[in-house]
């Protein structure tokens, strides 16, 4: 069974950081583009971060590159999004997405940036 597992999220000041994971199982982890994606109450859902099935390509969205950082690691079937200098528009339900001969979503986790 396919699961992807995320978890990581929570309540956070303004400034601070957090790392959400995604644990991947019932498929090839390695054969899979990676994405994280956010979505924001009344806002379409937008891609945060892509890495490669190596890890060696990164992408950002302008409004997260050099405070995000996306990593994967193959030996866990887990990607990461280490989060840092957090700002309330960064609040929302962060998804985890596996691109590859299939489309594979997450169920989500809540980040809320508030002081």
């Amino acid at each position: 069974q396919v699961q992807l597992v995320e978890s990581g999220g929570g309540l956070m000041q303004p400034g601070g950081s957090l790392r959400l994971s995604c644990a991947a199982s019932g498929f090839t982890f390695s054969d899979y583009v990676m994405r994280w994606y956010r979505q924001a109450p009344g806002k379409e859902r937008e891609l945060v971060a892509r890495i490669s099935r190596t890890g060696g390509i990164t992408f950002y969205a302008d409004s997260v590159k050099g405070r995000f950082t996306i990593s994967r690691d193959n030996a866990k079937n887990t990607v990461y999004l280490q989060m840092n200098s957090l700002k309330p528009e960064d609040t929302a339900v962060y998804y985890c997405n596996a691109q590859g001969p299939y489309n594979y979503w997450g169920r989500g986790t809540q980040v809320t940036i508030s002081s």
